[in-house]
Formats: structure tokens, C-alpha cells, sequence
């Protein structure tokens, strides 16, 4: 059995950050397909993606055919996803400094593939790389969490 360090202040409150944003792109995908499917329903079709929500929510908002109270829901639903999109903006904004202020995270964002997000996440999910006996043990779990995010 593997025993795991007692986490610092420090590295308790980079997890929170962490969890707040992975939250909040789920929280963006959710209400996405919620408003995509929604739309759909009513015969306005969007491609895929978040870049593709705000054109489908101006069509809707134009359309005269959907009913009133659909245009209203589709326009609370957009109002919120504009807000879901300015929070993980600011959560990403915090990644990013706590990135820059870190000396470990910095020089893993120079390798090709890997983001300030990626370099961020792995320093803050495994402070002691020194903890596994491998590459391949500490491969699987150090990448959960790490996708996208945009709103």
C-alpha cells in the first residue's frame, strides 16, 4: 500500500482551483448540449462546439416561428452559459498566474503538447514525481482532468 503525503495549504487550495474550473467545463459542456438540444427540438441546428452557441442563440432569438416563452428560456439559458463562460475565464486566469509563480510547472509547458493547463494540473496533482517507481505508474492518473475549456 502506497501512503500519500499530508497536502500543504498551498497545494490544498491549487486542488480547489483546480476543481473549480474542471467543474465549471462541465458545467459549460452540460449546459451546451442542454441548449443545443433544446434548439433542435424546435428545428434550429448547430454544429458542435462552443464557438457555435452564440450564432445558434441569435438565430433562435430572431426566429418568430419558435414560441415566446422558448425564445425567453433559450435567452435565460444563454444568459447563463455567458456567465458560466466569464467564471471559468477568471478561473483560468488564476491558473495561469498560479502557473507563472510556479517553478516546477513552468518548464513542463516548454514540452510540445503540453499547455500551461496540463504543466499546472500535473505539478499540483503530483507535487513528489519521486513518489512512483515509473513513467507508466505515474502516467494514467497524473492526466485526469485536463481537458478544455471553453464556455
Amino acid at each position: 500500500m502506497r501512503f500519500v503525503p499530508v497536502k500543504t495549504a498551498d497545494q490544498q487550495v491549487a486542488l480547489m482551483l483546480a476543481g473549480q474550473r474542471d467543474r465549471l467545463v462541465r458545467a459549460c459542456t452540460r449546459l451546451a448540449s442542454t441548449i443545443r438540444g433544446t434548439a433542435a427540438e424546435f428545428g434550429l441546428i448547430a454544429a458542435t462546439g462552443p464557438a457555435q452557441i452564440e450564432p445558434l442563440m441569435t438565430r433562435a432569438q430572431a426566429d418568430d416561428t419558435l414560441p415566446l416563452l422558448t425564445r425567453e428560456l433559450l435567452a435565460e439559458m444563454a444568459d447563463e452559459y455567458t456567465d458560466l463562460g466569464r467564471r471559468l475565464a477568471r478561473a483560468d486566469a488564476k491558473l495561469i498566474a498560479w502557473h507563472r509563480a510556479n517553478a516546477m510547472s513552468r518548464p513542463l509547458a516548454a514540452i510540445p503538447g503540453i499547455g500551461h493547463i496540463t504543466a499546472s494540473l500535473l505539478v499540483m496533482k503530483t507535487p513528489d514525481p519521486h513518489a512512483f517507481r515509473s513513467g507508466r505508474d505515474f502516467a494514467a492518473p497524473a492526466f485526469a482532468g485536463a481537458g478544455s475549456g471553453s464556455c
